[in-house]
């Protein structure tokens, strides 16, 4: 059976909206799901701010996706679509996605945008390079090791996000594992009940013990 993440939105500036809007999404994702079968693991709300990157609903969304190896569903694409943050965030997570207004479009869809997304960067490293061709024009002195420089820095923000997404992982899997711990469950219990829960480690694997034991360690360490 298929498992399912539900992703829901409302805005803060249609208060009076919001019931209408979430019970109108919940309804065609109940159809979507009534139609093609599945199992709606969870449900994450996003209340929009005016800061249209912050969506940390949809992280949590995402992360348990990852968990549980789920399909994250949406109602509809609708403006999302049009949001690089959106569609950057499910790229890089590298999970499965629906929208109950095109099913079958939205693979098409996200990689349409992914290359639209390509493209503003490409625009972006370009102008960069031509403003640093203006500046060694102008006698500006760049430094000779300035590509090994930027090669390193890209390595070690590569290190610092992998570093980041662990700590997020451990930060969204401790509440469960220490709810579980504190009510008596051992390391084993906990790890046989994150299992049957169909929540993966950040790897994929099933939990073990040793591996409940080191999300505490991570998580409490933070």
């Amino acid at each position: 059976m298929k498992h399912y993440i539900a992703y829901l939105r409302v805005s803060t500036d249609k208060q009076g909206e919001q019931g209408h809007g979430i019970s109108a999404q919940r309804n065609a994702i109940g159809s979507y799901m009534g139609a093609h079968g599945g199992e709606l693991l969870e449900e994450y709300v996003e209340v929009e701010s005016g800061k249209k990157n912050d969506r940390p609903a949809l992280q949590k969304a995402i992360s348990r996706c990852k968990m549980s190896r789920a399909t994250l569903i949406i109602a509809k694409l609708d403006r999302l679509s049009r949001n690089l943050a959106f569609v950057a965030n499910l790229m890089d997570a590298g999970i499965d996605f629906i929208a109950c207004d095109n099913p079958y479009a939205n693979k098409l869809t996200i990689h349409i945008l992914a290359a639209i997304a390509e493209h503003e960067r490409e625009m972006i490293s370009r102008r960069t390079r031509e403003a640093l061709a203006a500046a060694k024009a102008k006698g500006v002195k760049l430094g000779g090791h300035r590509g090994a420089i930027l090669t390193k820095g890209i390595q070690l923000q590569g290190l610092k996000e992998r570093r980041a997404r662990a700590k997020d992982y451990a930060a969204d899997v401790y509440p469960t594992i220490r709810e579980l711990l504190d009510s008596g469950h051992s390391l084993n219990a906990t790890a046989q009940a994150l299992n049957s829960r169909r929540i993966l480690t950040a790897r994929g694997f099933m939990w073990t013990a040793k591996s409940v034991s080191r999300i505490l360690q991570t998580a409490e360490d933070c």
